[in-house]
């Protein structure tokens, strides 16, 4: 075949109308193909603007949503809470281990407190307590043989700075958001004295040592954020000044007398106390 006669073929094809709807079609696609891509590159430019924003943050409507949320809490805590709690008590001061032996209580044990609120959940305490026991060494002992003893008045005096932590109630049942429970942990000081109550002749035993009290408790309104009854549990351990004391261990020549090895033991407190809030 001629190169001539190709190209009259070829200029045949395209005068037909199948081959002109064909050429139609590709330049439509053409056309289009620039205006679809101007498009999403405009699309993509402006998301990239909107987060380049200034204030444009994508945690700027959580960080919003945490502020109105603090703001709300306040507010509410401002017209519902309490803000200061002044209490007077009476309560029982026990002992166990070898202290726990030799003393016997003499309750009530008094206290007296003072709280500052730092929302409905936490609040800042101080407060003293103060409680009697006494020991009776009717039979001699290591300290002041061969003669005996007798009665030894103990009181002691702690003071403390708390921190209470109110469990948050609001999704439990009536009776125990009514008791208000809170956990509760002390940083304490003991000074404790003995009077030799048989023995003028001895001069006073005095010291002091740390301790560290925890525990839980109960707030019982009379009268909301006015007046409350409160009910307290406490384990303390305490580093006494005569916790290794060997005074009344028994006498030498009689080890399995009677007598006490040392005065180790821990304290447990139950207190009740009237609470005015303001």
């Amino acid at each position: 075949m001629s190169l001539k006669q190709l190209l009259a073929d070829l200029l045949s094809l395209l005068s037909t109308s199948t081959c002109d709807h064909f050429l139609k079609y590709l330049l439509f696609i053409f056309l289009l193909l620039p205006t679809l891509s101007f498009a999403q590159a405009d699309l993509e430019f402006g998301i990239e603007d909107d987060d380049l924003k200034i204030g444009g943050d994508i945690f700027n409507d959580f960080n919003e949503d945490l502020e109105s949320n603090q703001v709300l809490e306040d507010e509410r805590f401002y017209r519902y809470g309490r803000f200061f709690s002044f209490q007077i008590g009476a309560g029982l001061t026990t002992f166990d281990g070898n202290r726990g032996e030799a003393y016997e209580n003499d309750p009530p044990t008094f206290g007296l407190g003072f709280n500052y609120f730092l929302d409905f959940q936490s609040s800042y305490g101080l407060g003293l307590e103060i409680s009697k026991h006494h020991i009776f060494l009717d039979e001699p002992v290591n300290f002041g043989q061969p003669n005996r003893i007798g009665l030894v008045d103990v009181t002691m005096l702690r003071v403390y700075f708390s921190y209470r932590y109110y469990i948050d109630t609001a999704n439990l049942g009536t009776a125990i958001t009514y008791s208000n429970p809170y956990f509760v942990g002390r940083l304490e000081y003991w000074y404790t004295t003995n009077k030799f109550r048989d023995q003028s002749q001895l001069d006073n035993d005095n010291g002091g040592g740390l301790g560290f009290g925890t525990g839980f408790g109960l707030e019982f309104p009379v009268k909301l954020r006015e007046s409350y009854i409160n009910v307290e549990f406490l384990f303390h351990s305490v580093n006494f000044h005569d916790k290794f004391t060997q005074n009344y261990r028994p006498v030498p020549t009689n080890p399995s007398g009677f007598g006490y090895e040392d005065l180790t033991g821990n304290v447990w407190t139950t207190m009740v106390a009237y609470v005015f809030s303001w």
